[in-house]
């Protein structure tokens, strides 16, 4: 239990790193004067770093073990996290994104160190514990603009610790440092290393295998789009329901009107219109944290910490019925947030928690698939999928960003999502056919062979 308490804290912990510009996007653009367009590519950066190694990362951690792997990691990402508070420009923040996203491939550490230390029976919860750890893209979501809000924007130590949101990075290299020194001193110092022995090519030959190719095409749905839409989500919320949610939250009748006007404007205006409206930059903050709280609560929460039911119902009643389910449940979801029907705050937001929820079981369900499926090579499948899985997170909104500026719907992300899913869907239904389809065949012939 020590590995899985120590792996999915550590795991939630760098998560939180991995995706926090999706929240501080919002404070750094007005700040640095950044583009939608800059903004994108500071989040497909930071998503590519912690993306591109996760099948190296779960080979070595079936090589040499998830204690030193994680402890690696996690010191690898302190320095870039911190230097993100020092940054002065869109480059600065660009080549710390690219290395502080290294932290989103402790998933595939995880991953293989928990599968080494569990019997098959509990895989399926144990990995969805783990993988609940997702929630961490919620963590800056939700305290980030409590903490933007609170800390004296000059900071503390006449400067040494930034204020404002300069202050979230230096809080998480701080709790970077402690958490690898609890991984390595707390961790078992005798660690399973299923892989050691073994060489690169033995360990990768499972990847020729079709179904590995398909499970990574669901968790490109699954998780892929998750990472893809907690990065952009309240930057989603703030241009597209800013307004109404304003409105909602009985803010300033100014504060509604300028609203439209406000969120075009960046840099030295926005500041300068801030100063000058005082309650109008207090309504702001407010409907910050509104947002933050919405996208937390209402998407990542369900998606997160649903994944340890996912693999519960996927241990009790199989992977492949939790799967068809969660299809069902993301494509209806995925029909009401594309099609353009004027959805409300509120009516989006629930929609929007139906798709997280589907994600949530989904997770832990394709999780589940890979130990049944390959149970001496879930490090380098697993691994493979993660990596793939993760990279969904980067050519999704890059392929959203020309159709979104094509059609001008900004809703084009939930229907690329929604044609994945369709795809994947189907695709699952055909290998389930050919499965039982195989299953029949070897049991006439173990029958031909008893009569024989």
């Amino acid at each position: 239990m020590r590995v899985l308490w120590l792996s999915t804290i550590s795991f939630t912990l760098m998560f939180a790193v991995w995706l926090m510009l999706g929240m501080l996007s919002i404070p750094i653009s007005k700040e640095l004067g950044l583009s939608d367009s800059q903004l994108y590519w500071l989040a497909l950066t930071a998503i590519l770093a912690g993306s591109i190694f996760r099948f190296n990362f779960g080979v070595w951690t079936d090589k040499y073990g998830g204690r030193i792997m994680l402890v690696v990691l996690l010191l690898l990402t302190v320095v870039p996290t911190f230097l993100v508070s020092r940054i002065e420009d869109y480059t600065q923040l660009l080549i710390c994104a690219a290395l502080y996203g290294i932290a989103g491939n402790s998933f595939s550490v995880g991953i293989a160190w928990n599968a080494a230390w569990f019997p098959k029976g509990r895989q399926g919860l144990a990995l969805g514990v783990f993988g609940a750890g997702n929630v961490g893209a919620s963590v800056t979501k939700l305290v980030g603009p409590l903490l933007i809000a609170t800390i004296p924007a000059s900071g503390f130590f006449d400067g040494a610790i930034p204020g404002g949101w300069r202050f979230i990075p230096v809080a998480y290299s701080a709790l970077l440092v402690l958490m690898a020194a609890a991984v390595w001193f707390l961790a078992p110092k005798v660690d399973r290393c299923p892989g050691r022995g073994k060489s690169f090519g033995e360990m990768a030959a499972p990847l020729k295998h079709r179904r590995v190719w398909e499970y990574s095409l669901h968790y490109v749905i699954v998780f892929g789009a998750y990472v893809a839409l907690s990065g952009v989500l309240p930057k989603y919320y703030y241009t597209n329901y800013g307004a109404d949610l304003a409105q909602s939250l009985s803010l300033n009748e100014q504060t509604v009107a300028d609203f439209p006007t406000v969120k075009k404007m960046q840099g030295e205006e926005y500041k300068a219109y801030l100063k000058a409206n005082p309650t109008v930059a207090d309504d702001l903050k407010k409907l910050t944290m509104w947002i933050g709280w919405l996208a937390g609560i209402c998407y990542v929460f369900p998606a997160s910490l649903l994944r340890p039911l996912g693999g519960w119902l996927s241990d009790r009643f199989g992977a492949s019925i939790v799967m068809t389910s969660v299809f069902a449940a993301m494509i209806a979801a995925g029909a009401v947030l594309s099609l353009p029907l004027g959805l409300g705050v509120w009516s989006f937001t629930a929609a929007l928690f139906v798709l997280g929820a589907g994600m949530g079981l989904g997770k832990a369900s394709v999780y589940k698939l890979i130990p049944d499926s390959f149970p001496q090579d879930i490090g380098a499948v697993g691994g493979l999928v993660g990596l793939l899985g993760a990279l969904g997170g980067v050519l999704i909104p890059l392929g959203v960003l020309p159709l979104q500026g094509f059609t001008g719907m900004p809703q084009m992300l939930f229907a690329v999502l929604l044609g994945l899913t369709v795809i994947g869907a189907i695709w699952f239904q055909l290998e389930q056919g050919l499965a039982k389809r195989s299953t029949k065949e070897s049991a006439k012939e173990a029958e031909l062979v008893a009569v024989g």
